[in-house]
């Protein structure tokens, strides 16, 4: 389709995939691109394991590179997120591997904004989706002066790491809309997972969407299918939602989460919620390896629109034809 997010990126359809820490590998981005979409191979992808040397980190994403390589010579992207460029030592060598495996799509989701990075992607002929932390005005239009080529407006619906302020998607879209000006597209993030959803989206202004839980509860998805099981009987009011750093969380119930709950509820600081939930490895144990004893397993409000676990080439048909039927308006 005629689209300016399909012409950045060179893809079929306007719809990213997030990359979610641990919950990502090659033959799941690969997958995604194949059925048209932008795959993203997120920070820990393929992996069961936290590494901590640079040349590891490289070596087990270039793994992945080249298993999605193997499934479709269509585009994907990679998950960065940079610091200071005086003490980041992982994203230029990030960087390089993807000039090198010609790589031209980067998801860029970070809490601090440097625009040194943007000078560093466009060398490498990679191209930016920024997604911040939590969107406002002010933040995308810095993002664009600096030269980023696409917005990703992340609502309070999402899964994952939520945004500080508590602005549900559907008013997010036209806030960030709005400040882009039409400079950049936008893409719709938090709570996108059925026709209605992405219909509503692009109404609102989006020119593409930015999905996490509809993927990750298909059959490609690496997450533990006892989790796929108990997402896909929930609705978001089944959700436990409680403080963390750096802002909140939401998790399907279990062991650890009704702990992580009731901490919350009697004042525990972020600090000791975030270090009880095991910090970002709680994601790994709960979604990857099933274990609600040990991890917790976060969705977005999205996942009530969710009944069944589906390939995802079907779930990409579904969200284009709400795509569709808005552009038709």
């Amino acid at each position: 389709m005629h689209n300016r997010v399909c012409e950045i990126l060179g893809i079929e359809k306007p719809i990213v995939q997030g990359p979610t820490f641990w919950l990502t590998d090659g033959k799941y981005v690969g997958a995604v691109s194949k059925a048209g979409g932008l795959g993203v191979l997120g920070f820990n992808a393929g992996q069961k394991q936290s590494v901590r040397s640079v040349e590891e980190t490289i070596a087990n994403m270039r793994r992945e590179v080249r298993i999605v390589k193997n499934i479709t010579d269509r585009p994907f992207g990679i998950n960065i997120g940079p610091t200071d460029p005086a003490s980041d030592i992982f994203t230029r060598p990030m960087l390089d591997m993807m000039h090198e495996e010609g790589i031209h799509a980067a998801v860029w989701a970070s809490m601090t904004f440097d625009p040194y990075w943007v000078k560093a992607c466009h060398e490498r002929d990679i191209k930016i989706i920024y997604r911040a932390h939590t969107p406002t005005a002010e933040d995308t239009n810095r993002a664009i002066e600096a030269g980023v080529d696409i917005i990703a407006a992340t609502g309070f619906d999402e899964g994952g790491t939520v945004p500080y302020k508590v602005v549900g998607t559907f008013s997010v879209i036209p806030m960030i809309v709005d400040a882009a000006k039409g400079r950049v597209p936008v893409l719709a993030c938090g709570g996108i997972a059925d026709e209605r959803t992405a219909q509503a989206a692009i109404v609102l202004g989006a020119e593409g969407l930015f999905v996490g839980t509809a993927f990750l509860l298909s059959e490609e998805s690496i997450v533990a299918p006892n989790i796929k099981e108990m997402a896909i009987n929930a609705d978001a009011d089944d959700l436990l939602f409680y403080r963390t750093v750096p802002a909140y969380y939401r998790s399907l119930p279990g062991e650890l989460p009704d702990k992580l709950l009731a901490m919350s509820k009697a004042g525990a600081s972020e600090d000791d919620i975030f270090k009880a939930q095991k910090a970002y490895e709680g994601m790994r144990n709960g979604m990857l390896f099933g274990d609600l004893s040990q991890g917790f397993a976060s969705f977005g409000l999205g996942i009530s629109l969710i009944h069944a676990v589906e390939p995802v080439s079907v779930i990409m048909d579904r969200l284009m034809r709400g795509v569709e039927a808005a552009c038709k308006q």
